[in-house]
């Protein structure tokens, strides 16, 4: 109130006519009280949470299944296991030099340079000397069949694994 006074004092009229008309408005206004919501506390952490009733049913009924309704089958006998399983084909291939002739030896450096790409006489004479070394990994069974003839032609022994 002492505010309003003092307003009117010092304020024009201008200014009682704005006050005047604002002051029902914010008589009439009341204020909306939010809604009050209960807050529960937390349970201690030494004490098991509560658990959802449904999920407790749905564990119950897991529990009660028996071996044909769970979906569990018997496992097959060692007969059937060989049968069913069907032989794995080698697919992938190494071919290793094991050793080779001494009176061949610069032929089949020569054939081991040619063979593997960027290899030049001196790495390919350490190669050759490093015996048995493998020559190639991973490759198909027809690649592995010329490699392998092409080394014993010079003089080579050749394991293809």
């Amino acid at each position: 109130m002492q505010s309003v006074r003092r307003l009117l004092v010092s304020s024009s009229t201008k200014n009682w006519r704005t006050i005047t008309k604002c002051a029902p408005a914010a008589q009439s206004v009341e204020p909306q009280q939010a809604p009050v919501e209960t807050l529960t506390a937390p349970p201690p952490s030494n004490v098991e949470k509560p658990v959802s009733p449904k999920i407790e049913k749905l564990a119950t009924e897991i529990s009660q299944l028996n071996l044909i309704e769970g979906g569990f089958a018997p496992a097959p006998a060692a007969d059937e296991e060989e049968e069913a399983t069907p032989q794995k084909v080698k697919s992938a291939f190494t071919v290793k030099l094991m050793k080779f002739d001494e009176k061949q030896k610069v032929a089949l450096i020569k054939e081991v340079k040619n063979l593997l790409e960027g290899m030049n006489l001196v790495q390919a004479k350490k190669f050759v000397e490093s015996a048995p070394t493998v020559v190639k990994a991973d490759i198909a069974k027809e690649e592995a069949d010329k490699l392998k003839e092409a080394i014993e032609k010079v003089g080579g022994t050749v394991l293809v694994e």
